[in-house]
């Protein structure tokens, strides 16, 4: 269903229905997209990073990294494609997270549910008290 809203580029007002980006900042980021793609597709940049992309077809760092994100850029193509960890920056090539960061919220939740069957288990064996009104 279509809605106002305001581009996240421009900030012009515009009816959305599937992207938060105006038709006319859409059409210039196709046009950078194919810019960076051409660049990297280039047999002697396919080894390129992405602050070397943005170097060489002064494209900023962020739209690239949107690129990767969504799959449109693949590191699987363009090895030397990679984009931060969304909690400690950590460059990474997939996911949304670093392995270190992963493994840090594993071990969180792990003891959260330990703490959770304990207190479980304290209210289970403790005596219940009635009074009477």
């Amino acid at each position: 269903m279509a809605e106002l809203s305001n581009c996240n580029y421009c900030g012009k007002l515009f009816v959305r229905t599937t992207t938060n980006v105006c038709p006319s900042c859409r059409r210039e980021h196709e046009q950078l997209f194919d810019l960076v793609y051409d660049f990297i597709r280039d047999r002697d940049n396919r080894m390129a990073s992405v602050p070397e992309i943005h170097e060489a077809t002064e494209v900023e760092e962020k739209l690239i990294y949107d690129w990767i994100r969504e799959g449109r850029l693949t590191p699987a193509e363009f090895p030397g494609l990679k984009y931060p960890c969304k909690s400690c920056g950590t460059m990474i090539q997939s996911g949304q997270l670093c392995s270190s960061c992963q493994k840090k919220i594993q071990t969180e939740l792990r003891t959260f549910t330990e703490q959770e069957k304990k207190q479980q288990e304290v209210l289970k064996n403790s005596p219940t008290y009635y009074t009477k009104k």
